[in-house]
């Protein structure tokens, strides 16, 4: 699988990038069918309590899976979507069929 990680106007960060592609390899050993992976990272400063926003999108085959969370911080935004993420990869398998 191929992880393509981008911060949008903010730093890149060594640790959150190693964070994320952890969790996103635990994900590829659940679901080998994944194609890549594509995360974004930004920071709205509206709202004090959050505003740490990750976006991944998983190519996949057929239509491409999407999730994105709203956090108060990015380690917290990247579980909750990837939680998002597993929930539909799992209504995702339910569908293929084996012949």
């Amino acid at each position: 699988m191929t992880i393509n990680i981008q911060f949008v106007n903010l730093d890149y960060s060594d640790s959150l990038a190693e964070f994320t592609t952890k969790k996103l390899n635990k994900l590829l050993e659940k679901y080998e069918w994944l194609i890549s992976a594509d995360v974004f990272f930004k920071e709205e400063g509206t709202n004090p309590d959050k505003g740490k926003i990750c976006n991944i999108k998983l190519g996949v085959p057929g239509p491409d899976v999407f999730a994105t969370s709203d956090e108060k911080n990015f380690e917290m935004a990247v579980k909750e979507t990837i939680s998002d993420l597993q929930i539909q990869l799992k209504k995702k398998k339910q569908t293929f069929k084996t012949y």
